[in-house]
């Protein structure tokens, strides 16, 4: 089975996504990140709490230079032995769609399945189980972040197409 995929159909850009490499992407999650419950938290109060406690540092011990690290830094031991997934929302939103694209069929070696495009942002693919790429009935399972640990995956995927 191949490990690179299509994104295709109703979409500005046809884009290839070879999960081998995902594994240097720091947009990678853990199962911890993925399926944590939720926060209750609105974005206007963790954003407010972030700033207050940014200018009491100020207050307090003067201005500093931003770090240069970005993004997430895992370390040796944790890519040897995590488990990983990816979100597919930036894949499909870097394939730009177009505007009359509804559906998200997911293409498998059994079968086809659809889903409406709203659902793109709760999907995430597993790429990675400790520490090895998924090789039986992969190259990704798919899941749904909503839907916790415990769902059956969607496996053997070759492609998706927006229709």
């Amino acid at each position: 089975m191949s490990q690179i995929m299509q994104v295709k159909g109703l979409v500005a850009f046809p884009i290839t996504i070879d999960p081998s490499v995902w594994i240097f992407d720091d947009r990678k999650k853990t199962s911890e990140e993925i399926f944590a419950p939720k926060q209750s938290e609105s974005k206007l109060e963790a954003y407010t709490k972030e700033v207050s406690k940014h200018w009491d540092r100020e207050l307090l011990e003067g201005a500093r230079l931003p770090e240069k690290s970005e993004g997430k830094k895992y370390k040796k031991q944790e890519i040897i032995t995590g488990t990983f997934y990816m979100p597919l929302a930036p894949f499909i939103k870097n394939a730009e769609p177009l505007k009359e694209a509804e559906h998200l069929v997911i293409q498998s070696a059994e079968k086809e399945l659809i889903y409406p495009l709203t659902l793109v942002d709760e999907i995430v693919l597993l790429f990675c189980r400790n520490g090895k790429p998924i090789t039986d009935s992969g190259p990704i399972h798919l899941y749904f972040q909503n839907k916790g640990m415990d769902q059956t995956p969607v496996t053997s995927i070759t492609g998706f197409e927006l229709k």
